[in-house]
């Protein structure tokens, strides 16, 4: 079915994900074109949780393969159970019977990897390629390969073609510069930090028995803090996290419960810098002023 974008929109929503446009038609076009996306953006900004709203909406399975340096083929395509073969080897050789290569090299004791897992179910899953930019240049050349043609060599078995197309989505933090290659192979989004009305959309779908107040304050603070000289800016999920512990110390009002606010701050703050400078500011700025910058 072709989807408009604002009905992927709203079926995103209705999973707890709170898309722009430009990402609600960048799916869209993922889906019409048969394409893969790659999302790039800083660690927090929500990319891995597109996949995951995305499987939701349309029901179908979320397969993630997690990027890493010195990731191979093995790990993302297919291994061999080696201690089964050896207990199948072992067992024929006590009956004194005999084994032939394709006995050994069974589909039984194939470990599917994501990759191999992804093009072998019956309906299209979502494929989560999570931090591509942390894989080598080998890698992403293998990748690339396999998201042309969907389909993989398997030297014991042959070639094996795709029985769907999974919906791919690549995520990137931009720790390294990919291949030209594999950008031109996808489509492409940047996911940003949410702007205050978005983010505070976000908070009331996902925390929606929290105050109200404490709900705006708490991401007109964020929003402020982001603009600070910290090394790591608290993404999406830290904002989640520090209005559920000021929730759980009954906290309805930033303004006069420093206690507080100086208790949850290793929420927002995951560096030791960020964090005695974050209590420099608040204490110099006091957070009246800090939330009067967002208002």
């Amino acid at each position: 079915m072709q989807q408009t974008i604002r009905e992927i929109t709203g079926q995103l929503e209705q999973c707890g994900y709170i898309a722009n446009a430009d990402l609600a038609a960048a799916v869209v076009l993922m889906r019409r074109l048969g394409r893969p996306l790659l999302i790039e953006g800083e660690a927090g900004v929500g990319k891995t949780a597109i996949a995951q709203a995305l499987a939701c909406a349309l029901d179908t399975k979320l397969i993630r393969m997690q990027c890493f340096e010195g990731i191979d083929v093995s790990s993302a395509l297919y291994e061999w159970n080696y201690s089964r073969q050896m207990l199948h080897i072992q067992f024929h050789a006590s009956r004194g019977t005999a084994l032939t290569e394709s006995s050994i090299y069974d589909e039984a004791f194939l470990l599917e990897r994501p990759l191999l897992a992804a093009i072998r179910l019956s309906r299209s899953p979502v494929l989560l390629i999570d931090e591509v930019d942390r894989a080598d240049e080998a890698f992403e050349a293998f990748l690339l390969e396999v998201l042309s043609e969907f389909a993989v060599s398997i030297p014991e078995l042959g070639r094996i073609e795709a029985t769907t197309i999974p919906l791919v989505i690549l995520t990137s933090n931009g720790t390294r510069d990919l291949s030209d290659a594999l950008r031109r192979r996808c489509l492409f989004h940047y996911a940003d930090y949410p702007g205050f009305e978005r983010e505070l959309a976000i908070v009331s779908a996902r925390l929606p028995d929290v105050d109200e107040q404490l709900q705006r304050q708490a991401v007109r603070f964020v929003q402020a803090v982001r603009e600070w000289d910290i090394v790591k800016r608290p993404g999406i999920a830290e904002t989640l996290d520090w209005i559920r512990a000021l929730n759980g110390f009954s906290v309805t009002d930033l303004t006069g419960c420093e206690s507080e606010l100086e208790s949850s701050l290793s929420c927002l703050f995951k560096t030791s810098e960020d964090r005695c400078l974050a209590g420099q500011l608040i204490r110099h700025q006091r957070v009246e002023n800090i939330l009067s910058t967002h208002a």
